[in-house]
């Protein structure tokens, strides 16, 4: 790939605290103008990567450049050319919403014969143009995370970096932000995020599956659906999910519940679904539905960390 379509490269990324391996020799390409999510569940290294990323913590070992800039020798250039939003929205509760956009103009050297437009701009696009001069404490979540993701790109950034966005927000709120990283992808900039949601992995362009520091798998959805998902997928609805969850692992079925189902992975669907609701009509439970499923990524995900 040529390095001017290479929006982050990294190598043999490594960062310890002591003895605690926090990121783990990571390799990762990600390409300008894609939407590319770090997806994996707390403490898998997801925060650290991206604060080395953004020029905020030295790696222990390896390399890495963000367009163009070196994350080791050139952090502060890093700074100058980056968005980036934390999970808590990186806002200041006890300033109204124009003094935090007055903040982020300032930290972000906005042109100040552009300060008043962008700054309109960001309340248009995060809802809160009457809501001004209100306290950013008395915002809803929804509000407060369009407004910190407006203050993070108030100087036009190429790359935005998103460290869990959308933690703590109600489910419309989270699809209605998305809509708004997918208008931004399109108009060119490059968007890295990172989530414990796997529910949010459809909407990247590609993904990086991190587990204890490592990444345990690399590719489109689509892509992480077929090659790493050997055995099918059965989902079943019952009467009581929790009690036919203890039944199936008392039979050492791999089952999960998902939702208001279960999940159960198997070798092969056809012969094991008359199995299976054998087993949980003998124990008295009626099985509303028994099918084989597209896994979803949080199948995938299961999956690689049992065999890891």
């Amino acid at each position: 790939m040529a390095n001017d379509k290479i929006a982050v490269q990294v190598k043999s990324l490594r960062r310890t605290f002591g003895d605690f391996v926090a990121v783990d020799n990571i390799d990762l390409t990600v390409k300008k103008g894609e939407i590319f999510g770090f997806l994996g569940p707390n403490g898998a290294g997801k925060s650290t990567t991206i604060r080395m990323l953004c020029g905020l913590l030295m790696p222990t070992g390896g390399s890495g450049t963000v367009y163009g800039f070196d994350i080791v020798s050139q952090p502060e250039e890093i700074k100058k050319i980056v968005g980036y939003m934390s999970q808590k929205f990186s806002l200041y509760n006890d300033l109204t919403v124009e003094e935090n956009i007055n903040f982020f103009s300032g930290i972000y050297n906005v042109h100040r014969e552009n300060r008043e437009k962008r700054k309109e701009w960001v309340l248009d696009m995060a809802q809160i143009t009457e809501r001004r001069g209100a306290l950013t404490s008395t915002l809803a979540g929804g509000f407060k995370q369009r407004l910190a993701l407006g203050c993070a790109i108030l100087h036009e950034p190429p790359i935005l970096f998103l460290d869990e966005p959308t933690s703590g927000v109600d489910p419309i709120s989270r699809r209605n932000f998305w809509h708004l990283i997918n208008e931004m992808s399109q108009a060119g900039t490059t968007v890295f995020v990172t989530t414990h949601y796997m529910d949010e992995a459809d909407y990247c362009d590609r993904l990086a599956l991190i587990y204890r520091g490592a990444i345990i798998a690399e590719g489109t959805p689509t892509e992480l659906r077929h090659d790493h998902m050997k055995r099918d997928v059965l989902e079943v609805e019952t009467d009581n999910s929790v009690e036919a969850l203890e039944v199936l692992l008392k039979h050492n079925i791999e089952a999960a519940i998902f939702g208001s189902t279960l999940h159960i992975t198997i070798d092969k669907a056809e012969p094991d679904t008359e199995k299976i609701e054998t087993i949980l009509q003998a124990a008295g439970m009626e099985v509303k539905r028994c099918e084989k499923i597209v896994p979803s990524l949080e199948d995938v995900f299961v999956t690689l960390i049992e065999a890891s």
